[in-house]
C-alpha cells in the first residue's frame, strides 16, 4: 500500500521506511514555534519542573510575541518580559510586533517535508508549503523542546478533489467555510485535510494558506497540499530550499474522497457562535454590524487587502461602523504601503493597526461589547471570541467584509 504526504513526512521523521494511519511513532521534531498565548506558561514549566534542563537544539525554537501586541497590561507586560529575557538568555530566534506567527513562520522558515510543532492551533497553516504542521499544548511542546523529539499517532487522511475556477467575487476563503459547513467542526477529527487537483495546483501559497490554517476548524490535525512548483518559487524567494517534495503516491489509503467544483461556490459566511454554521451570505443580508475587520493569520496577507482596497477604493465605510485592517506581517504591511492600499483604507475611514492577532484573538485590540455585531476574517466565532459574551460573530472573506463595512450590514461584495 502507497502513502500519503503526511504518512511520508512522519516516516521520514521517524527514520523508518514505511508509516500508515493508526500507527504510533517517535519522531524528531524539525522546528518548534510557541507564541505569547502559552510562551510564559511553557518557561515557567521548565524552570520549575525539570532537573537540570536544558534545550535540545535552540536552532529549532522560535518565540513570537503576536496575540496581545503591543501589551494591553501590566500582567500581559510581565509574560512578555519573561519570553524575552528567556529568549535572550537561551538564544532563541525571537520576534516582537513583526507579525502574527503563522506568516513570520512562512515566510522565515517552514520547509516542504518538515514536521513542525506549534503551540497554537492553527500551526496546519504550514501545509500550504507541503509540510506537516501541527498544534501541540504546553506539556507536549516542553517535552520536543527538552528533548527534540514527541510521538505521533498518524492520522487518516480526508482528500478534497478541487477542480474549476471560483467565478468572480468568491475566493478560498469561502471554499474553506463551505467544506466545514459540510463537513461539520468535528468532520475531520484527528486526520489530515489534504487538498488536490487543477483547483488546488491553480491557487497562491496565500490561497493555500487560507485552507489549511482553517482544517482545524473542522477538527484536522494538519492541513496539507501537495508541494510543486509554487512552493518550491515561494521557497526560493525566501532563501530556502525544501527538505522533502514528498507526493501522495496512486495507490495511498483514505478514509474519504470529497470532490468541489470551485465554479459552484458561493460568497459564504459562518453564522454565530458555530463554525460549520455556514449559509449563503444573501440569506443573511441586510444583519447590522458594529465593528468590521480584516487581517488574522487566515486572511491578513496581501492577496486579501488588494481584495478589500479594490472594493473600498473611493469608497467611505458606514457611520455606525468601525472597520480595522491588520496586516499579516511587516511585510505585507511595508507591501500594501508600497502599493497604495494604506491611502485607501484610510480614506474609506478604516483604522490600520499594527501587525498582531488583533480582533481575532479579541483580548486586545477592537474589542466588541454587548449586543454588537462584527463581521471578520478571523479563524473563529464562538460565544465570546472577539470581546463580549453576549457580542455575536460572523465569518466572511475580506471582500465581504469590506463591502459590509461600507454597507453598514452584511451584504455580497459582489
Amino acid at each position: 500500500m502507497g502513502m500519503t504526504i503526511s504518512e511520508k513526512i512522519i516516516a521520514a521523521a521517524a527514520n523508518i521506511d514505511h508509516a500508515k494511519a493508526g500507527d504510533i511513532h517517535t519522531v524528531s521534531i524539525d522546528r518548534m514555534m510557541s507564541n505569547d498565548g502559552t510562551t510564559h506558561l511553557t518557561i515557567d514549566m521548565y524552570n520549575s519542573m525539570l532537573k537540570n534542563p536544558a534545550i535540545a537544539d535552540k536552532s529549532k525554537l522560535v518565540f513570537i510575541i503576536d496575540h496581545n501586541m503591543p501589551a494591553d497590561s501590566p500582567k500581559t507586560a510581565a509574560a512578555h518580559k519573561k519570553i524575552r529575557d528567556f529568549a535572550k538568555t537561551h538564544e532563541i530566534a525571537f520576534y516582537e510586533g513583526k507579525g502574527v506567527c503563522h506568516q513570520i513562520m512562512m515566510e522565515e522558515y517552514v520547509r516542504s517535508g518538515e514536521l513542525i510543532f506549534g503551540a497554537d492551533s492553527h500551526t496546519c497553516t504550514y501545509g500550504a508549503l507541503g509540510a506537516f504542521g501541527t498544534g501541540v499544548g504546553n506539556t507536549d511542546f516542553l517535552y520536543a523542546m527538552v528533548t527534540g523529539r514527541s510521538w505521533v499517532l498518524v492520522p487518516e487522511t480526508l482528500l478534497f478533489h478541487l477542480s474549476g475556477s471560483f467565478r468572480e467575487g468568491v475566493y478560498p476563503r469561502d471554499l474553506i467555510l463551505t467544506i466545514i459547513g459540510d463537513i461539520g467542526a468535528g468532520g475531520a477529527s484527528y486526520k489530515t485535510m489534504e487538498f488536490t487537483g487543477s483547483g488546488a495546483h491553480a491557487m497562491s501559497i496565500g490561497h493555500r494558506m487560507a485552507l489549511t490554517n482553517m482544517a482545524v476548524e473542522a477538527g484536522a490535525k494538519t492541513g496539507i497540499f501537495e508541494p510543486d512548483e509554487k512552493a518550491v518559487e515561494y521557497l526560493s524567494a525566501h532563501g530556502r530550499q525544501a527538505k522533502h517534495l514528498f507526493k501522495s503516491d496512486k495507490n495511498a489509503r483514505y478514509e474519504k474522497e470529497y470532490f468541489y467544483d470551485l465554479g459552484k461556490i458561493e460568497p459564504v459566511v459562518a453564522r454565530p457562535d458555530n463554525i460549520d454554521d455556514v449559509v449563503n451570505v444573501e440569506s443573511v443580508k441586510d444583519v447590522k454590524i458594529d465593528q468590521a475587520f480584516i487581517g488574522s493569520c487566515n486572511s491578513g496577507r496581501i492577496e486579501d487587502l488588494r481584495i478589500a482596497a479594490e472594493i473600498l477604493k473611493g469608497q467611505r465605510i458606514a457611520d455606525h461602523v468601525r472597520l480595522l485592517i491588520s496586516p499579516a506581517s511587516n511585510s505585507v504591511y511595508q507591501k500594501a504601503l508600497e502599493e497604495g492600499l494604506m491611502g485607501i483604507f484610510i480614506d474609506a475611514g478604516a483604522m490600520v493597526v499594527n501587525s498582531n492577532c488583533s480582533v481575532c484573538w479579541g483580548s486586545c485590540q477592537g474589542v466588541i461589547g454587548e449586543g454588537e455585531v462584527l463581521i471578520s476574517t478571523g479563524t473563529r466565532n464562538f460565544k465570546g471570541r472577539a470581546g463580549h459574551k453576549e457580542s455575536k460573530v460572523y465569518l466572511g472573506s475580506a471582500a465581504t467584509v469590506a463591502a459590509s463595512a461600507m454597507a453598514g450590514k452584511i451584504v455580497r461584495a459582489v
